[in-house]
Parts: structure tokens; sequence; C-alpha cells
């Protein structure tokens, strides 16, 4: 039987020596982890916990380990429209590397209870004032997060509904732990923008392709190979962007580290 979590995607999961499951941390030198690592508490989410409010001061950053935080968009007539998930591969808060104080986007977390390291913003830019290859780290997964962010735009130009559901449902099969994803049609009216028979129409065709199975709030992926085919070219530009700067670049910080040893 093929393992329906197959796909070149996937992001991978690493534990450091500490026992922290954060991917990007766990690509970091060692130096930089151990300048972030006495400010990082480990804190509990559950499904509809907020991180941020728009507008409200960044305090703090949030290394997620399992639950996945939905970055929304909030419109001045009260609704609010995802346009990025952030998981075990990185980090929330990341405007405040750009000079920005106060959060321009709500973040909820979804899909499943987890565990999230949490780090205060003076411990965290006095860390990053500290190392330019922490900075370059961080800040090469800003541009991956903008990448994913533009490939939202641009599927929902122009993709139909059951190729963007599709999408969406990868995002977060990448970061969760299981097949098994807390996605309810509220949450789908989040990612998609549409209405509630839409929302029906386009999961019952992903159903009849036998690539999920919905349940009452709950959508399990069954062929992730299918699903990866449905999305077709709405999936894989920010992953392989991912794969190439950070997880390409923690290998060459390695090498370079290694020939500064030797």
């Amino acid at each position: 039987m093929t393992d329906p979590r197959s796909g070149q995607f996937r992001i991978p999961v690493a534990v450091t020596a500490d026992g922290i499951r954060n991917t990007f941390l766990a690509s970091l030198d060692r130096a930089d982890f151990a300048a972030l690592a006495p400010h990082l508490e480990r804190v509990p989410f559950a499904i509809g916990d907020e991180l941020a409010t728009t507008g409200a001061p960044i305090d703090c950053l949030h290394f997620p380990e399992g639950a996945v935080a939905a970055i929304l968009d909030s419109r001045s007539d009260g609704r609010r429209l995802a346009v990025g998930l952030v998981g075990l591969e990185g980090f929330t808060g990341w405007p405040l590397l750009l000079g920005e104080t106060h959060w321009p986007h709500d973040v909820v977390m979804r899909a499943e209870s987890g565990t999230a390291l949490r780090i205060g913003c003076d411990a965290f830019l006095a860390a990053v004032a500290q190392s330019e290859s922490l900075r370059a780290m961080l800040l090469r997964f800003v541009g991956v997060i903008n990448v994913q962010m533009a490939s939202t735009i641009v599927s929902s130009l122009v993709h139909p509904v059951e190729r963007r559901m599709a999408r969406w449902i990868l995002l977060y099969h990448d970061r969760i732990s299981g097949e098994d994803i807390c996605l309810t049609h509220e949450e789908f009216r989040l990612m998609l923008g549409v209405r509630r028979s839409s929302i029906t129409e386009a999961l019952h065709r992903l159903e009849s392709e036998q690539a999920v199975r919905g349940l009452r709030g709950r959508v399990v992926v069954r062929d992730r190979t299918k699903l990866m085919a449905i999305a077709g070219d709405t999936y894989g530009q920010p992953e392989h962007t991912y794969a190439r700067l950070i997880l390409g670049g923690a290998d060459e910080g390695r090498s370079r580290g290694a020939q500064q040893n030797g």
C-alpha cells in the first residue's frame, strides 16, 4: 500500500538534542541555536487559540512544534481570509525583522492541538543583532513565506475551487503529524472565500477521486499523490524554495563550519 504521506514536498520533522521539534530551529548552526535556546519557552495551544491580532504590538515570536498557525487578513467588514500557513518549518512574528512593530495580520492556531516555542522580542532581536548568519536564515524564511502568500494570491485569481482546496489541504498535511486534519466548512471559507455550497461541491469532487475522505469537521488524506495531481501547479514552488533556502542553506552552513573547524 502506498504511503499517503509520500511526496517530495513533505516537510521533514527534525528534532534537536534538546528535544525541540521545529525544523527551522534544527536547521540553525549550533552557535545560532544556542543564542536563542535559553530564551525559548514551550507553550501549549488548542485549535482556535489566537497568537496575534491585527494592530496589536508584536511582543513575542513563536516557533510551532505541532499546531499550525493560520495567517489571516482581517477586512474592515469583519471578514477574515487565510493568506498563509506556518507550522514546524518556521516561525510567526517575522514582520519584526522588517522593522514592523505591530501585527499586520491575525494569527490563529488550526488543524490540531500542539505546542510552540515562544521567545520575547527583546531577546530575539538581541540574538539577531549579534549574528549575521542567524539574521540571514531568518530572512530566508521571510522569503519563503512571501512566496507562499504570492502563490495564494495567484491561485485565488486563476484556479477552480477544487484545485485551490487540494492545495490548502496539502499545506495542512505537510505540517501535521497524521492524515486526519481538523478542517470545517468555516475553515475552508476562510481559505477559499466562496459559498458553503461551492465548498461542498469541491470536497465531493476530491472524494470522488479518492484523494480525501470528508468527515464531520475533518478531512482525512487518503492518497497524497492524487491530491498533488489535482492541485497541479498551485502547489510546489514555496516548498521547493524552502528546501533550497532553508534545508539547503543549513547544509551549506554546516559544511562551512566543518571547514573552518578542520
